[in-house]
């Protein structure tokens, strides 16, 4: 795994994009991985390691979370300053005669950017992976989100912040005890105090705090969607509900659609058959 930044530009200027990569450079495939709201690239790191040899993995931190810098306008944590990053990512991991053919593996917010991205004309997206999100958003599941997203709480030990984070992402499913030490440490950063707490920016809250929490509707962009698409879903999910993930098998691209037992928001692809799901979809058909 190496380590490298990106140079972006938002409305008070460049900030730098962290992002990991798995795999050789000049391998034929190319995926890039994007994490959840409050999440980081290194929610892949098993299903990176599971798509090697076969592919080249680029796993973003997403602005404001992880390695990435915090932005100055909080205003700015949106979906067209997301999208105008990872664009620039991809011209980046797509330059000096590198596979040209994305296929994106998005859990939630990961998931919105990779449907908004797929849905313009002529988009470098050739298979799409959505984790536990669609094309309709119910405002309780956001509002669920907005009730922690943002308080930036402390934990005197790292130990006591994992016994937080089991709590908060009970919906994650029955991770090992291993798995649950990846996601804390990888999703916590130390203050200067010794104190542990989450590594994005409490300014991501922002655009909960804009306006009454609402539905999502992204059915237009689900429709212009060609590629062919996977959907996975946890069968506790309330983000992406059952109905409308059977909704989204019957238009756009008629995804297949996976559900998993005993999960709720959101699979972390760490489990065997998550991984599997993944991997077999986006080798499907492949050269």
């Amino acid at each position: 795994m190496k380590s490298d930044y990106l140079l972006c530009l938002s409305s008070k200027g460049f900030h730098r994009m962290h992002y990991v990569e798995w795999g050789d450079p000049g391998a034929e495939r190319l995926a890039i991985c994007v994490h959840g709201l409050t999440r980081t690239c290194r929610d892949f790191d098993f299903l990176a390691r599971a798509l090697l040899p076969e592919f080249r993995v680029i796993c973003p931190d997403v602005t404001g979370r992880g390695r990435s810098d915090w932005l100055p306008a909080k205003e700015d944590y949106a979906y067209p300053q997301y999208c105008a990053d990872l664009t620039a990512l991809i011209a980046r991991v797509t330059a000096r005669g590198a596979p040209r053919r994305i296929h994106w593996v998005g859990t939630s917010m990961g998931g919105i950017i990779g449907m908004l991205l797929a849905s313009r004309p002529n988009t470098p997206i050739a298979k799409l992976v959505l984790n536990d999100v669609g094309a309709f958003i119910p405002r309780a599941a956001l509002g669920r989100i907005a009730s922690y997203v943002g308080k930036d709480p402390r934990f005197r030990t790292l130990d006591e912040m994992e016994v937080a984070v089991r709590l908060i992402s009970a919906p994650f499913g029955p991770l090992t005890d291993t798995q649950w030490r990846h996601v804390t440490v990888n999703g916590a950063t130390q203050h200067e105090d010794g104190s542990w707490g989450f590594r994005y920016d409490p300014g991501i809250a922002s655009a909960f705090k804009k306006q009454p929490v609402a539905d999502v509707d992204l059915w237009q962009y689900w429709d212009a969607i060609t590629c062919p698409t996977l959907l996975l879903r946890g069968v506790q999910s309330d983000l992406l509900l059952k109905e409308t993930a059977t909704d989204m098998t019957r238009r756009g691209p008629r995804p297949r659609l996976v559900e998993f037992a005993g999960v709720g928001h959101a699979p972390m692809l760490m489990a065997d058959d998550q991984i599997a799901a993944v991997r077999d979809f986006l080798l499907e058909g492949e050269p």
